[in-house]
Formats: structure tokens, sequence, C-alpha cells
């Protein structure tokens, strides 16, 4: 069901005000189109009205052109003049739907008022033509009438009223009136021209609004990838937008710069550290034990491989090195030779060619990190290029003992082992797999961390630098 909802600001506003005026357009059209029938009615009730009120004296004079000129048809109001206007005995309306007055009985009544004549009993009968008696009769009587086409399926308004109590009913026939399709055609035309004006308002007003988001959004990603890039964004859009851009403007300078310091603490820290230490390197030669000299010399390569670590991970991303198309194919061959020549116990099979573009410098140290832990812990490393899903993934397994799952995730930070030591000899300073992921996360990927199972049981720790193609 999400897939099927959008998802930027621009959709989301832009279909639920659509659909918000496609209702209100909706409801517009029905009242419109109630509002016409209701003009249609009082019409027919209007004309209904007349013909009662003058209903005798037309019956008169009808009677007599009758006389004269011979049967006729046809009038204006559909029917023969001597249906418009009946007298009986009994209610035209007896035997219909019609209980008491309703409201179309009431607007009768007050259309009669308005010619000083105040009825004992109003009736009204909607039906079918073809099912009014009186009409059946004259059709059969009348071929020529009963060859008009569809008049009986028009609906017919029987209004009939009693003056006096006791006294005949006085009865109006009309047929109701064609409706107009080119009214009905012209709501609809003038609704869909409102629905399309105030879209088009819209998209341009909502256009103005979310441009400069989607500039600012895109923006911090770009920083988040290349922190060291300042680039000031122009303030435009409604004055909410403009102070968010300018506050973002704001605290990009501000981060950069504070990189920027961090990176020269580090470097003076790195030089002002390995100075002495190389002169204590030299300072341990006269030292007559030998066991004793080895050990010293062994503790200050500790320091300053941790040290290099440390200067490393603080210059991944900001070190100027180019993005290239590489075979990471090849790349890992190269690891992997790297370390067969050194005799450790890592192999790789024949990878396939995957070309992306990386930091090629930063890449082989990251996969040299985990080929170095996967031989430190897990006795060797299996070395694998692959695509999946879309991605390319330098994959390393070992067949040690894995990591507890609930110690995935904190493996993966700073200065965080699997052993306590923070001898070399048994593991380093823990900073290997941040420094990869830091690698693999500057690049638009990730490192990914599961041990591998057979049986139920753990048979290793499989490591994975998921890059984009």
């Amino acid at each position: 069901m999400k897939r099927l909802l959008p998802s930027s600001l621009l959709s989301q506003v832009m279909v639920s005000v659509a659909l918000a005026l496609l209702v209100a357009q909706f409801v517009s059209l029905a009242l419109l189109y109630r509002a016409g029938e209701e003009r249609r009615e009082t019409a027919i009730l209007t004309a209904a009205a007349f013909q009662l009120v003058t209903g005798a004296e037309r019956a008169a004079r009808d009677r007599a052109i009758r006389q004269e000129r011979g049967r006729r048809q046809g009038g204006a109001a559909g029917l023969p003049p001597r249906l418009r206007y009946t007298i009986s005995a009994e209610p035209p309306a007896a035997g219909s739907d019609a209980n008491g007055e309703g409201e179309s009985e009431a607007r009768l009544r007050a259309a009669l008022l308005l010619e000083d004549i105040d009825p004992h009993a109003v009736a009204i009968t909607i039906r079918r033509a073809g099912d009014d008696p009186l009409l059946n009769a004259f059709a059969e009587a009348r071929p020529r009438f009963e060859r008009r086409q569809g008049w009986r399926e028009k609906r017919l308004y029987v209004a009939a009223i009693q003056r006096e109590a006791g006294g005949q009913w006085e009865a109006a026939r009309v047929l109701e009136p064609r409706r107009r399709q080119a009214a009905l055609g012209g709501l609809i035309f003038q609704t869909l021209v409102t629905f399309g004006v105030l879209i088009a308002v819209l998209f341009f007003v909502m256009r103005r609004i979310t441009r400069p988001l989607a500039r600012l959004t895109e923006r911090v990603g770009d920083f988040s990838r290349e922190p060291g890039r300042v680039v000031q964004l122009e303030e435009t859009g409604p004055s909410d937008t403009r102070h968010l851009i300018a506050a973002h403007n704001a605290m990009e300078a501000r981060i950069a710069a504070l990189l920027d310091e961090k990176d020269v603490m580090l470097g003076a820290i790195g030089h002002d550290l390995k100075t002495p230490l190389a002169a204590l390197r030299v300072r341990i030669e006269s030292v007559p034990d030998d066991a004793q000299r080895s050990k010293m010399a062994a503790s200050i390569e500790d320091i300053t491989a941790t040290l290099d670590d440390i200067l490393t991970l603080s210059r991944v991303g900001r070190d100027g090195a180019g993005v290239e198309p590489a075979d990471l194919g090849a790349l890992a061959l190269g690891v992997a030779e790297e370390f067969e020549d050194l005799g450790e116990p890592v192999t790789i099979l024949d990878p396939p060619r995957l070309v992306a573009r990386v930091q090629v410098t930063w890449i082989k140290r990251a996969l040299r990190n985990l080929a170095s832990n996967a031989v430190r812990y897990g006795e060797m490393a299996e070395i694998s290029a692959i695509e999946e899903a879309g991605q390319a993934v330098l994959r390393v397994d070992d067949r040690g003992p894995g990591i507890a799952p609930d110690r995935i995730a904190a493996m993966l930070e700073p200065f965080t082992r699997g052993e306590a030591s923070r001898n070399r000899a048994t593991g380093g300073a823990g900073l290997g797999l941040t420094l990869a992921r830091a690698i693999a996360e500057q690049h638009g990927g990730q490192l990914v961390l599961e041990n591998r199972q057979a049986g139920g049981q753990i048979t290793g720790l499989r490591a994975e630098i998921r890059l984009p193609l």
C-alpha cells in the first residue's frame, strides 16, 4: 500500500489537495444539478397552477375551438387541451404514493394563494405517462397521439385541488419537459475548467516552496559525503524556507571549520608524538639486554601503528584522492597476491570484472584490514568479488569462531576488539573494522558482518564491503 502513495512533499500535497478539490467540485456540481432540477420542478408546478387557475375558462374556450376546427392534438404543455385540465368527482391522485401534503403540495398551494385561491385539499402524483389511465384511454381513441415517440416513458405530474370540502377535484396534467443536455454539459465543463485552473495555480505555488527544499536535501546528502567542500546555497522561496537555508549554510560552514581544525590538531599531534617516538627508538639501541630491547621496540611500533590508524581514519574522504573507474575484481586479486607473497593463508577464486568509481587506495586499505582480521582470528581468508542486487560485493570469509550476534554492531566502533589486550600480535588497537566501515560509507556503500553457519553451528565470519556499481 505504501508503494502506491506518493513519497515527495510536492506529490503528497498535490494529490491531497486534488482529491479535496475534486470532491468539492463534485459536491458543487451536485448542488448545481439539484438547483436545476428544483427550477424544472418549479416551472412544472407553476404551469400546473396556471392551468388550475384558468382551467374552467380555458376548458370552455377549448371546447368552442374544437367544435369549430375539429379535433386537434398538441399544445404548449405537450398534451391535448382536454387532458391538461379535467374535473372529476374522485381525486386523480387516488391510490398514488402521495400521503398528505408534502413539499411539492406546499409549493403548489403557495403558488395558488398568490392568485387568491386557497383550496381545501391539494394532491400531487408523479407517475409514468404510460401508467395514467386517462392518457391511455385517450391514446386508444387517438392513433395519432399513440404514435408519438416516447410519450409513455415520460414523467407525468398530476396536480389536483379540491376548492371546498366535498367538492369536485380539478386536475392539471403536465408532462415533464426534456432536460437540456447542453446545460448539464456546461456544468461539467465549468467544473473541469475550475479544477484545472486551481490545480495549475497550486502546482506553481507548491513548486516554489518545494524546489528550494529539494536543493537543500540534495546539498545535505552531498555534504555528508564530502564534508570538506562547502557550498553556500542561494536563499530562495518563502521566508521560512529562506531562514532554513540560511541556518544550513551557517551550520555547514561551522562544521567544515571544525573539521579543518580537527585535521590541523591531529596532524600536530601526530608530528609531536612521532618525533619523540623516533628518538626513543634510537635510544633503546643502547639497551644491552636484547629481550628488553625487543619488547621496547615492539611497544614503540604498536604506538606508531595505532597513531597511523587514527590519522588515517581522520583523513578518510578528505585527502583529495580522486575517484576513478576501477576493476574491483582485479583490485581484490592484487590484495590477495600481496598476502600470498608474505606467506599468509589468503586465497581468491578467479574474480569477474566489476567496474565501479572508487578511491583505489582506500578500498585496498579496507580490504587489507578485513583480510588481516580473517587471518588473525579465523586462521585463513577467502576473498571473493561478486555482483549482487546491483552492488559490487568484496567478500572475506574465515573459519574462526565468529562474533556473538549482540556484539556485531559494537565491533564496528573504534577501539573495540574481540580480544581484550591492545597487543598487535593479538589484534591491534581495534580500528581496522572502523576504518573499513568509514571507507565503505565514504563510497556510498556499507560494511556488513555476519556469521557463517552450517548445521546450526558457526563456521566462521563473513565480512562484506558493498559498493554501488
